[in-house]
């Protein structure tokens, strides 16, 4: 109240004035104007409270027509809009949706009241015996309709999610997921270093994990969208490579000890055959997946329990693996490449089995033969990769062999 006063005592001259009444002639008649002439104000202001009291002012003292301040107040309320865009504009895209959401909602509600108010016989209705007292009845009646807007908040939400997707909160996310737990300030102390390293290479093994476990979803739903994410994986798989052999380059050679320097290196050996594990991935059972979707293969019950039984044979060898890498447990070892044989043998078994039924004519096996026989391959694959952590261990036990190829055929040729 004390706001209006001072602002009546200001504006009293301005009514005798010869330039005001031209403005309110002019707005009265080019509703559009007078609109962006109350947003502009609002913004420059920075407070639609402000403009619409000036606006109520200038209407109680006749030196602007009621019609010129119903649009006045409308392109305040548009202006009220766009003040929080533009203090916003520095911060991220997930607090930004709401002020322009604020903006489309409040923005589109004061057009479509201003093209009403000027086209519609409505101000009739909302007119009272003080025209300064009309100004407010509008101001109040279009904030409340306004409320009507709320059920259609959830609805809406979904729309200003995809008109602005949150990138830097996607980045955030993945800088705590999937960053690298290589530390440079460790490398001067070679025990430290080892012990990152160790710890880059586990964090490979949990993402190709992460990979691998939702592949047979993929073959029994054919969901692209699903693949397109497994595949995305891979380039942190490759960043994480390119991290430890840096890391592995950087450290100290000439200061470490010979053991030291052969773990560098295995630790070094066994990350690219994770990444070479990745590749198997998204290169060959990702692609077979979508093939089987593409082509509208199905599987038999005893094809499909087959591939299930060795994808959940590889997750508990991925397991394994782990464990070896962080124990360098003999016997864990041993039972790793055990496994490997074991997958080798599978495989073998199953391409026999299929050759079998493609000679017997069996029309389904044919159909689906190539994708199952190439998926139990590339398992077959993926589980060798995996298992190489294991050979150091054995190799520096002595339980492994050099070669399996004979090297005395003189004396077997002789006997």
């Amino acid at each position: 109240m004390i706001s209006l006063r001072y602002l009546r005592e200001t504006m009293e001259p301005i009514r005798d004035s010869t330039f005001l009444p031209a403005i309110s002639g002019y707005l009265a008649l080019d509703y559009v104007t007078a609109f962006l002439a109350g947003a502009i104000l609002a913004f420059v202001m920075h407070s639609s409270i402000a403009v619409i009291l000036m606006c109520v002012t200038l209407v109680a003292i006749e030196a602007v027509s009621v019609t010129a301040g119903v649009s006045l107040v409308f392109g305040a309320n548009l202006g009220s809009a766009l003040i929080p865009i533009w203090l916003s504009r520095g911060m991220s895209v997930t607090a930004r949706r709401v002020p322009v959401a604020n903006l489309v909602i409040r923005g589109s509600g004061a057009v479509l009241a201003l093209v009403i108010v000027n086209k519609l016989p409505v101000l009739y209705y909302l007119t009272s015996a003080n025209p300064a007292q009309t100004l407010v009845n509008i101001h109040v009646v279009f904030n409340l309709l306004l409320l009507l807007a709320l059920p259609f908040c959830n609805a809406l939400c979904p729309l200003f999610v995809s008109l602005m997707p949150s990138t830097e909160d996607t980045a955030q996310t993945v800088s705590i997921e999937k960053r690298s737990v290589l530390d440079e300030a460790a490398l001067e102390k070679p025990y430290l270093a080892i012990s990152n390293l160790k710890r880059e290479v586990l964090r490979m093994i949990q993402m190709i994990e992460a990979m691998f476990t939702p592949v047979m979803g993929v073959y029994l739903s054919g969901d692209k969208v699903h693949a397109s994410q497994i595949i995305a994986e891979d380039q942190y798989i490759n960043t994480a490579l390119d991290g430890v052999r840096h890391y592995a380059a950087m450290m100290p050679s000439n200061r470490m000890e010979k053991d030291d320097r052969d773990r560098v290196q295995e630790l070094a050996e066994y990350a690219i055959s994770l990444e070479s594990a990745g590749d198997v991935i998204v290169k060959r059972l990702i692609p077979r997946a979508i093939q089987k979707a593409k082509e509208s293969v199905e599987f038999s019950s005893a094809s499909l329990s087959e591939l299930i039984e060795m994808h959940e044979r590889v997750l508990a060898n991925i397991a394994l693996a782990a464990n070896v890498l962080v124990s360098d447990d003999l016997e864990s070892a041993r039972l790793l490449l055990e496994e490997k044989s074991e997958m080798a043998r599978i495989e073998r078994s199953s391409r026999k089995k299929h050759l079998k039924w493609l000679g017997g004519g069996v029309l389904t096996s044919f159909e689906s033969s190539n994708i199952h026989l190439e998926t139990l391959r590339a398992h077959k694959d993926f589980n060798s990769q995996i298992s190489a952590v294991a050979y150091p261990i054995l190799y520096r036990s002595g339980q492994l062999l050099e070669t399996r190829l004979i090297t005395q055929m003189d004396d077997k040729i002789t006997s």
